[in-house]
C-alpha cells in the first residue's frame, strides 16, 4: 500500500504546479511572451517547473505501482535533474527579487518606448504572490521534502559521475536554447542576460551550472 503522506505530497505538488502554469494565461504579459520565439519556455523557471511537475507525476506512479522498477529509475533520474535546477531557480529568483528586482523582472508594456524627454520607466511586471509561490517556491519545497522524507540519498558514483554530467547537459541545453530564442526576439527573458555581452553571459551560465552541481552535492551529503 502507498504511504498516504507521500500520496498527499505528490498529489498536492502536481496540483499546485499545474495551477501555477495555467495561471500564466492570466498575466498581463502573457500575450507578449507567447508571441516570442520559445514563449514561456524561454524562462528557466518554466523549464524547472516542467521538470519538477514530471518528477512528481512519476512519484505518483511509483506510489501506485511500487513494483514497477523502471518507473522508480525514471523518477530518480528526473529528481536528479529537477532538484538542483529548482533550487538554483528559487535561490537566484528570490535573491534578485528582494535586492535587485530590475535584473529579474521585465518592464510593463515591452516594445513601447518612452519619449526621449521622459525621466520615468514603465513599472516592473510583478507576478501575483499566489502564482509567484507556485512557480518559484512550490517546486523546490516539494522536491526537497520528497527527497528528504521518501527517497534514499544518491550513491557516491551517482554524485561524482552522474550529477556533473546531468548538470553539464542541462546547463549547455539552456544556454544554447536561450541564446537561440534571443537571436529571434532581440531580447532575453531575464534583463540580467539582456544587459550583458556574450562573454559575461557564458560566465553566468557556467556559474549557475556549478552552483546547481554544488547544491546537489550538499543536499545529498546532508540527507539523513
Amino acid at each position: 500500500m502507498p504511504r498516504p503522506e507521500a500520496l498527499f505530497l505528490h498529489g498536492v505538488a502536481v496540483g499546485v504546479m499545474t495551477y501555477g502554469f495555467m495561471s500564466l494565461r492570466t498575466l498581463p504579459m502573457d500575450g507578449w511572451i507567447r508571441a516570442q520565439k520559445g514563449g514561456h519556455f524561454q524562462f528557466l523557471t518554466i523549464q524547472g517547473l516542467s521538470a519538477a511537475w514530471l518528477t512528481m507525476v512519476l512519484s505518483l506512479g511509483c506510489n501506485l505501482l511500487p513494483s514497477f522498477t523502471a518507473l522508480r529509475a525514471a523518477k530518480r533520474a528526473s529528481l536528479m535533474i529537477a532538484l538542483p535546477l529548482t533550487f538554483v531557480i528559487s535561490a537566484v529568483y528570490w535573491s534578485l527579487l528582494l535586492f535587485f528586482p530590475s535584473l529579474i523582472l521585465q518592464r510593463q508594456l515591452p516594445g513601447l518606448s518612452e519619449p526621449s524627454s521622459s525621466s520615468t520607466l514603465p513599472e516592473l511586471a510583478r507576478i501575483p504572490l499566489n502564482i509567484d509561490l507556485s512557480l518559484h517556491l512550490a517546486p523546490v519545497a516539494t522536491l526537497l521534502a520528497d527527497f528528504i522524507f521518501f527517497e534514499k540519498k544518491y550513491t557516491k558514483k551517482q554524485v561524482q559521475i552522474g550529477s556533473p554530467l546531468v548538470v553539464l547537459a542541462c546547463g549547455t541545453w539552456y544556454a544554447c536554447w536561450v541564446e537561440y530564442c534571443a537571436s529571434y526576439n532581440h531580447t532575453f527573458p531575464y534583463p540580467f542576460l539582456t544587459e550583458n555581452p556574450f562573454n559575461i553571459r557564458v560566465g553566468i551560465y557556467t556559474f549557475v551550472s556549478f552552483l546547481a552541481w554544488s547544491c546537489f552535492r550538499l543536499m545529498n551529503a546532508l540527507h539523513p
